[in-house]
């Protein structure tokens, strides 16, 4: 079962990929993750789509499609819930490392999508750092959401650290990458921290050609209890 969900879902990608690159697009990835293994929480994101496509006249478009299981229920049995980030960004300027950005959320449930506007500052593309950042192969950036718009009346604004890492001294096969999303001004119940965070680190080492083995470690302190979670699986990554 595990197996003919997994080639369903690399035949999607694909199919992604062959549409993608017939765009006008100057480059982008896909990128599918599997994950069978969740240590604690199990109603946890089980597959994740990624998509990045470097558009014309400096705009960028990046998405992700995080799919759950139902609570109680084995991994990637039951897929009842999703989460999805959809990003448009423009580049103020060539050579500018800050973009103005549109991110729309959209989930499961009634009366939860948020839209938020605001810019993105790519560190290591920022001259002052960018040989810095170069020589330990890292990429990292912070988007800055600063207005929020939902069916919450408290002023809420956020930043997204996102961050790449390469280790070609020791291997060509190994990444290090993950998120930090750090929320600001948004009152939650009680016993839950007012300005929650959700982050994820993953390290994934391809076996071979497209194929990574990925471990993850997440943080949501949306959650009251089980705010810590691991997840094992595969990822498929494609690249044009």
């Amino acid at each position: 079962m595990l197996i003919r969900k997994f080639l369903c879902l690399l035949f999607i990608v694909i199919n992604f990929q062959v549409n993608a690159t017939v765009k006008n697009t100057s480059g982008g990835f896909i990128d599918a993750n599997v994950y069978p293994y969740l240590s604690d929480v199990n109603n946890d994101n089980t597959i994740s789509i990624n998509i990045l496509a470097k558009l014309n006249n400096r705009f960028s478009y990046f998405s992700l499609v995080n799919l759950g299981n139902e609570e109680n229920s084995d991994a990637l049995s039951e897929l009842n819930s999703f989460y999805t980030e959809q990003n448009l960004r423009w580049q103020i300027s060539e050579g500018s490392p800050i973009d103005l950005t549109l991110q729309m959320n959209f989930r499961s449930g009634d009366d939860n999508d948020r839209h938020r506007v605001g810019f993105r500052w790519r560190v290591n593309d920022t001259q002052l750092f960018k040989s810095a950042f170069k020589a330990i192969n890292l990429n990292w950036s912070i988007n800055f959401h600063l207005k929020q718009f939902d069916s919450v009346s408290e002023d809420v604004w956020q930043m997204e650290h996102v961050f790449r890492m390469t280790f070609p001294a020791l291997t060509n096969r190994l990444y290090l990458a993950g998120f930090i999303d750090h929320t600001f001004n948004e009152n939650l119940s009680d016993n839950m921290p007012n300005n929650p965070m959700v982050a994820e680190i993953q390290i994934g080492f391809r076996v071979i050609e497209n194929l990574f083995i990925v471990a993850e470690y997440r943080v949501n302190e949306y959650r009251r209890a089980d705010v810590n979670n691991m997840a094992l699986g595969l990822e498929y990554l494609i690249k044009w």
